[in-house]
């Protein structure tokens, strides 16, 4: 197989990662994401191509896929192996942005599920301004919002009251 033929055949795979994301078949689309990450490992070393920025774009579905599936840690890996990349060099797509910010959300629920709520609360709080600040198109922007700003609200009142800014009940009658 020709080079550009793999390439061509990991980005249709890629796609097909993203549509079964979309349709909500969950264990189709990690499939779908691992094999299109397989595809270009077969690409030769001296042919020129962005294996880590394929695979951030891979591994941010895939955390979305692997969250919904209910299998949080793997989903953290994924979603900080995405933003290893997009963080040092922002996003491939045209669409600049989007496979960033659900990297970004997918850290956030998996830190979330896993116990880890003051982290999750800074990812929400970081994702909700990503998504806010972002100029072009995001598809349900509104939606997204909304969901991030619920799991604010939800983790804020599950973490334990600061002790010490708490007042005794004396003090409220002195």
């Amino acid at each position: 197989m020709k080079p550009l033929k793999q390439v061509a055949q990991a980005y249709m795979t890629l796609s097909e990662g993203e549509k079964k994301l979309q349709e909500g078949a969950f264990e189709d689309a990690v499939s779908e994401y691992q094999k299109a990450k397989a595809f270009t490992r077969t690409i030769p070393e001296e042919e020129v191509f962005d294996h880590d920025g394929f695979d951030a774009l891979c591994h941010a579905g895939l955390s979305w896929a692997l969250g919904k599936l209910e299998q949080y840690e793997e989903s953290l890996a994924s979603a900080d192996k995405a933003l290893r990349y997009f963080n040092r060099r922002g996003e491939l797509h045209k669409d600049e942005g989007k496979q960033w910010i659900a990297a970004v959300v997918s850290r956030a629920f998996a830190l979330a599920r896993i116990g880890r709520i003051a982290e999750a609360l800074e990812v929400f709080r970081m994702a909700g301004e990503m998504i806010e600040e972002r100029k072009g198109e995001l598809p349900e922007k509104e939606k997204l919002q909304k969901i991030v700003a619920d799991n604010i609200a939800m983790l804020e009142t599950s973490i334990p009251e600061d002790s010490a800014k708490r007042k005794a009940w004396w003090e409220f009658w002195s």
